[in-house]
């Protein structure tokens, strides 16, 4: 069984384009339980997601457009067209941010941004798991203070990192080709 479960993992890939149906209340339960397995130093939990579905994706979309263009930063109109496409189709968006805790000097604002980023792996593998498609996006007015704002989640408290889009693969879904290892890993010793 262990190594059939890697081979699954193996064929993880991220997929932008999905639509319904998305996880069910169960199935969801389950993806979210999931990233409270992530490794996090000091038990924090600094990860919170905000669940968007239904009509409320898109009227989310409005709202980031009409943030982003008040703050100033310019989106081609083709650009937007694509993006409302986009979200149309997705039936579930899982807006991600990292609670930054500034009572607790002892762990680092990175320690706890890795684990908020452990805990998306274990949603992306979770869904994968049970037949679904995800995708990791910080398009959206990710980095725009105002965006995360929307949200709930204020830029002095809360580190924004983005939306995963979950659902159906709207198209086939190619194996993905992944380089070697070995170009990334080198065996250190104390010669």
């Amino acid at each position: 069984m262990s190594a059939e479960a890697i081979d699954f993992l193996l064929s993880r890939r991220s997929v932008k384009f999905v639509q319904e149906p998305g996880p069910s209340g169960p199935e969801l339960a389950r993806i979210l339980q999931a990233a409270m397995c992530a490794p996090d130093h000091g038990q924090l939990r600094p990860w919170r997601f905000s669940l968007i579905r239904g009509s409320a994706i898109e009227k989310l979309g409005e709202k980031v457009f009409e943030t982003m263009a008040a703050a100033g930063v310019q989106v081609p109109p083709e650009k937007l067209a694509a993006n409302r496409r986009w979200l149309s189709q997705v039936p579930l968006l899982i807006a991600v941010a990292c609670r930054l805790d500034h009572s607790n000097a002892k762990i680092p604002e990175h320690e706890r941004m890795l684990a908020t980023g452990a805990a998306v792996t274990n949603i992306l593998n979770a869904a994968h798991m049970l037949g679904y498609a995800a995708f990791w996006s910080t398009g959206l007015g990710t980095y725009v203070d105002e965006v995360s704002e929307i949200l709930g989640y204020d830029s002095l408290d809360y580190r924004f990192m983005g939306y995963i889009a979950v659902g159906t693969p709207a198209a086939p879904v190619k194996a993905p080709e992944r380089p070697d290892y070995h170009q990334f890993v080198k065996e250190w010793t104390d010669d």
